[in-house]
C-alpha cells in the first residue's frame, strides 16, 4: 500500500527532525566503542570514510519515504 504524499511529507518530517539526531549519536557512540582509548583512534583518513560510509547508509532504507516529497501531485 502506498502511502499518499501527505503522509510521506510528514514521514519524512519526523525522520529528519527525531531519527536522524538518534542515528547520528548512534553512529557516533558505536566507533568511540569500538575506539575507547583517545590515543587509539582509526587515522583520520579511515575515520572519515567510516563516518561517510554511516552517513549514507541511513538513506538506503529510507529512499522511498524521500522520494517525490519536494515535488507537487
Amino acid at each position: 500500500m502506498a502511502l499518499s504524499l501527505k503522509a510521506r511529507k510528514r514521514l519524512s518530517l519526523l525522520i529528519l527532525l527525531i531519527g536522524l539526531p538518534v542515528y547520528i549519536v548512534a553512529c557516533v557512540s558505536l566507533v568511540n566503542w569500538a575506539w575507547p582509548d583517545p590515543q587509539a583512534r582509526p587515522p583520520l583518513g579511515a575515520e572519515l570514510a567510516i563516518y561517510v560510509g554511516l552517513g549514507v547508509l541511513w538513506a538506503f532504507p529510507l529512499k522511498w519515504v524521500f522520494k517525490g516529497v519536494g515535488q507537487g501531485d
